[in-house]
């Protein structure tokens, strides 16, 4: 099929010459359709990376998972493909940044440290903690605990996006299972890992609640939530580190529970 009929096609029509006629233009004409994915994925989680992140390289990692999603989709499921593509474009994203060893293990310890003092506090106290409370079991200032959530922003940006099941929207947030555990039990584990979500949800803050509310369910960008609530996009960041962190606490703890359980 020539360029000039190829232009000429819908959008059903251009998947059909791709996957059963093997169109190059088509194909070359759905990689274009749907650029703009790349460009939104790419542009949130460039978000508080370190500078030295090339929002170029995040761009072209981004374009290979779409190249790559345009190749797997099955279009006769019925499934929306900027799901699909989504997920494949920001796993190609992430995929790189891990490959590349972008957060120096100060960070990593650092995210660890106050994943942990989360989920021992608010095991002492039954109830959220402060800032003061944990910078005094940190051994550290109000300012340097806020400078040190900060830091630990970029480990957060993948913690509760990221699909369960390949070509659907399931996610952590959503699911919280295992796809791949074979246990006959995993029913009552994801029943109980959901459980200990709502919880940890429970625990968070208005403000806390509200930006994770936005950022995954309203599909707000960080600076757009900060502009909704009125704070810097820093602060933004902060709240939604401190968010994971205790939620991913939460999640560790029933972990913990269900495995001694077993």
């Amino acid at each position: 099929m020539d360029s000039k009929k190829a232009s000429a096609l819908n959008h059903a029509e251009l998947w059909t010459a791709w996957k059963e006629d093997g169109d190059l233009s088509a194909k070359k004409q759905l990689i274009e359709k749907y650029l703009h994915i790349v460009d939104y994925v790419s542009g949130r989680l460039a978000i508080g990376l370190p500078r030295n992140v090339s929002k170029g390289d995040l761009a072209s990692n981004g374009v290979m998972g779409l190249i790559d999603a345009i190749d797997k989709f099955d279009y006769k499921r019925g499934l929306q493909f900027e799901t699909y593509a989504s997920w494949r474009v920001r796993g190609a994203i992430l995929d790189s940044l891990r490959q590349g060893d972008w957060v120096p293990r100060s960070v990593r310890e650092k995210a660890k440290k106050i994943e942990t003092a989360y989920q021992q506090l608010e095991q002492k106290y039954l109830r959220t903690v402060s800032d003061t409370e944990m910078s005094e079991y940190l051994q550290v200032s109000e300012k340097e605990f806020r400078h040190m959530l900060q830091e630990v922003a970029v480990m957060t940006l993948n913690s509760l996006e990221d699909p369960i099941r390949e070509e659907e929207s399931e996610t952590r947030m959503t699911l919280l299972v295992d796809e791949k555990a074979k246990n006959p039990d995993h029913k009552v584990h994801e029943f109980y890992l959901k459980e200990a979500l709502i919880k940890g949800i429970g625990k968070l803050t208005e403000k806390e609640k509200t930006v994770v509310s936005l950022l995954y369910y309203e599909d707000l960008s960080l600076s757009e939530i900060a502009e909704v609530m009125s704070l810097s996009p820093s602060r933004i960041s902060q709240l939604h580190s401190k968010a994971i962190l205790r939620l991913r606490g939460a999640l560790e703890k029933d972990k913990e529970l269900l495995m001694h359980n077993e």
